[in-house]
């Protein structure tokens, strides 16, 4: 399980005002506390300073965080101006945060996917929207699919972002994405699927619970990545615990370990 730490992004309230002062230690506190908690990769965002300053803010972030940590970061913007840059800071092959079948973002980044070599999330979206049905959500998929790949994208680079829909908006969005993640990687051997998994409990009261429960239920149904926040313990109790059940963790060693570590017993 890709597990993608998406506490520093420049929406939250904490984070914003860090960002824009270009806190040094306060953005370092908040990626070792992800990278301890078990992030693989750290996502970063500087998109709400707009066009004029993200490019600077994106760098700032990607360069802090690469010079104290060994550790992989996504970026997080459609933003190609505050990419590229990124992308000749960063050390070590990154992840964009995210392309889309929207024309103009697709073709504005799909260069840099290629010629950097990136992994890649993927979202079920164009230019006509973000649809909420399953047949509409798996053709984009299938669409990306095809399309990456006829870019030379190697299936392990990709990853589909079904874009998961609060369910406080309609109560079936949960049980679609759930649908449409078995079925892509079902249909699509190779390829990863993604979440951001707080999406779906956006308006709703005690979100942890929501978000603890949907990701064991996603991965129940394949999923293999997820944008999270790993200083949950509860979360990340639950996933250890979820991975022993559904064969990803031989002889349950990561699993017997968390106990050892008094991770599970919170």
């Amino acid at each position: 399980m890709l597990i993608i730490g998406e506490r520093i992004n420049s929406s939250r309230k904490r984070i914003a005002p860090a960002v824009e002062s270009k806190d040094t230690e306060f953005i370092l506190e908040e990626a070792q506390k992800q990278i301890e908690a078990g992030a693989d990769y750290v996502d970063v965002n500087a998109g709400t300073f707009g066009p004029e300053r993200e490019p600077e803010l994106l760098c700032w972030l990607v360069k802090t965080i690469q010079d104290r940590f060994d550790c992989v970061l996504s970026l997080d913007s459609p933003n190609p101006a505050a990419i590229e840059p990124a992308l000749k800071l960063h050390k070590g092959k990154a992840l964009i945060n995210s392309i889309s079948l929207e024309k103009k973002r697709y073709q504005s980044l799909m260069p840099l996917v290629r010629d950097f070599g990136t992994d890649v999330i993927a979202m079920c979206a164009d230019d006509e929207g973000m649809p909420s049905g399953l047949e509409p959500k798996l053709k984009l998929a299938g669409s990306l699919v095809e399309k990456l790949t006829g870019e030379g994208i190697q299936l392990d680079n990709i990853y589909i972002d079904p874009l998961v829909h609060p369910i406080s908006t309609d109560h079936t969005y949960g049980k679609v994405v759930l649908q449409t993640i078995e079925r892509i990687m079902t249909e699509f051997p190779g390829v990863h699927t993604v979440v951001g998994l707080s999406n779906v409990s956006y308006g709703l009261p005690f979100r942890f619970q929501l978000n603890q429960i949907y990701l064991v239920l996603a991965m129940g149904r394949g999923l293999d990545a997820a944008i999270l926040d790993p200083t949950d313990k509860r979360l990340m109790a639950n996933l250890t615990t979820a991975q022993a059940l559904l064969d990803q963790d031989e002889y349950c060693m990561n699993y017997i370990q968390a106990h050892g570590e008094g991770k599970l017993d919170l």
